[in-house]
């Protein structure tokens, strides 16, 4: 299989973003609230602030303790509600153990929620109307649209722990005339999955979709990332095994996670553009 150069695609987005923000005079700022010590979320964080700069975007950046209280982080994402010089804001999931997440991603305009995460805006999304979209979930379709494969005539198959990943992407493809099925983890089936012209796999174990259990032609989107003891990550999809099989994947690193980057910056214009 071909791997999708997806550090390719997210880095001209990057340049379309930085020349539109410079042609324009367009003045937008990310607000990030990132809370606790993981190491990944900070990897991320910083990640999204340096592209950030790059393209000409500000950045406001709390980083608080896991101490923080769920009424210090709701008094800062109010504070930018009001902040008109703020024009999308990030809060950094998963929060650590005890926060109320669902409060805490309510708080937030959902005119400034960069990620779509916004009940506001999922519910949206739900009956087609959605306003702005994931970065994630944008990333996807656009890393599928580098490949000869049409959704509109696909049968897509999302591999995913729960439903609260599944359904939105799931809305998402059957607008665009997909056939979808949502597969959780502990119901895996190879022959359904043999069937399938695009994976989206979200499990987070690798190796857990191997060439056994992908048609020639399809298409994979590894958006599970695992890190192992060496330092290195790696995806659910075991591409090694399908080194002589034709068809397409999104590598880990350097698929899904450059275009979530960069798409979520893009979000950040997009809502200033709007205001």
């Amino acid at each position: 299989m071909q791997p999708i150069p997806g550090k390719q695609i997210a880095a001209q987005i990057k340049e379309e973003c930085k020349q539109e923000v410079k042609e324009k005079g367009i003045k937008a700022k990310l607000a990030a609230l990132l809370v606790g010590d993981d190491p990944a979320s900070h990897i991320y964080v910083s990640l999204k602030e340096k592209a950030a700069h790059k393209i000409g975007v500000e950045t406001d950046t709390r980083r608080l303790p896991a101490s923080a209280t769920n009424e210090e982080l709701i008094a800062i994402i109010k504070e930018w509600n009001e902040d008109e010089s703020v024009t999308g804001i990030l809060i950094q999931l998963p929060l650590p153990e005890g926060h109320d997440t669902d409060a805490i991603i309510v708080a937030m305009d959902p005119k400034k929620d960069a990620d779509g995460f916004h009940p506001d805006n999922i519910a949206k999304l739900e009956h087609g109307e959605a306003t702005i979209l994931s970065p994630l979930h944008e990333g996807i379709l656009r890393l599928i649209a580098s490949t000869p494969i049409v959704p509109n005539h696909a049968f897509v198959i999302i591999l995913a722990n729960s439903h609260t990943f599944a359904d939105p992407l799931k809305w998402i493809f059957e607008r665009a005339g997909a056939d979808v099925d949502v597969m959780l983890a502990d119901k895996i089936d190879d022959k359904e999955l043999r069937e399938a012209d695009v994976i989206v796999t979200a499990v987070g174990k690798p190796g857990i979709l191997t060439s056994n259990a992908t048609k020639p032609g399809a298409c994979v989107i590894d958006v599970g990332i695992t890190k192992m003891p060496d330092g290195s990550v790696q995806g659910d999809f075991d591409a090694e095994s399908a080194a002589d099989l034709d068809g397409w994947y999104s590598p880990v690193p350097g698929g899904v996670g450059p275009m979530t980057v960069a798409l979520l910056i893009k979000n950040v214009i997009r809502l200033a553009e709007r205001r």
